[in-house]
């Protein structure tokens, strides 16, 4: 398998599904190990009634703990510049300098200016604020927590590794994330994923199908349980070929 961008249509498709099917398909490659590729619980969904995005990391540094010196810094501008030089829809994800979180790494106005430029959603291991207003524009951000003031805002780097909520992010990686977390999809299989989650929310609903279905039993649920592994394992079978 080699690595590949995907197109308009896969984004697409992969949106369709939410975060835990993704990694529950991304687990049949093994490709790594099942504890490895995900946000720890640290980050959430501030809006979790918003659909599942997919988009490719724009990552960013960010502090306002102490007054701007006389180092060089990054700006919105540059930012919304550097969403070209991405593959598809950008989504941005800052890594919170000061520890313990002092302020707000993003407000009403942020949001807005990353939407306008294509901006799938934002993720911080910082704070927001402007929950309100970023709610009704159906903008996804996902947080540390919630914070009134932004302090002395400021953006040290763009375009550079960051960890967030654990997890190390590069410029470019593909994301997932919804209302149960952020995971990232390797490139080398994030097509075959994209086509691969139908045939696994499938497999998952023969369970589901005969447990809301007339009169089950404990017998026949394992009876399902079997009938659901058998398809799982030749999907499992097909990846690896």
């Amino acid at each position: 398998m080699s690595a590949k961008h995907l197109t308009k249509e896969e984004l697409t498709e992969l949106a369709r599904y939410d975060t835990p099917t993704v990694c529950n398909v991304i687990e049949l490659f093994n490709f790594r190990p099942r504890t490895e590729g995900y946000m720890d619980q640290r980050i959430k969904a501030c809006f979790p009634e918003i659909p599942p995005i997919v988009g490719y990391a724009s990552t960013a540094t960010f502090r306002c703990s102490t007054p701007r010196g006389k180092e060089s810094y990054s700006s919105l501008e540059q930012q919304a510049l550097s969403f070209q030089e991405l593959p598809g829809p950008p989504i941005i994800v800052f890594e919170d300098l000061d520890d313990p979180v002092v302020g707000a790494t993003f407000g009403e106005i942020m949001c807005t200016s990353y939407q306008t430029f294509g901006a799938q959603g934002l993720i911080t291991s910082g704070a927001g604020r402007d929950m309100l207003q970023i709610q009704a524009m159906g903008f996804p951000v996902f947080t540390n927590g919630i914070n009134c003031s932004h302090g002395y805002s400021q953006i040290p780097s763009i375009n550079i590794p960051v960890t967030v909520g654990g997890l190390p992010v590069s410029p470019g990686d593909l994301l997932h994330a919804d209302c149960n977390g952020v995971t990232n999809i390797p490139h080398e299989i994030a097509s075959d994923v994209a086509s691969i989650c139908g045939e696994f929310i499938g497999a998952e609903n023969i369970i589901l199908d005969y447990l809301n279905g007339k009169n089950p039993t404990p017998k026949g649920l394992s009876e399902a349980q079997r009938e659901s592994v058998e398809v799982i394992k030749r999907l499992t079978e097909r990846v690896k070929r």
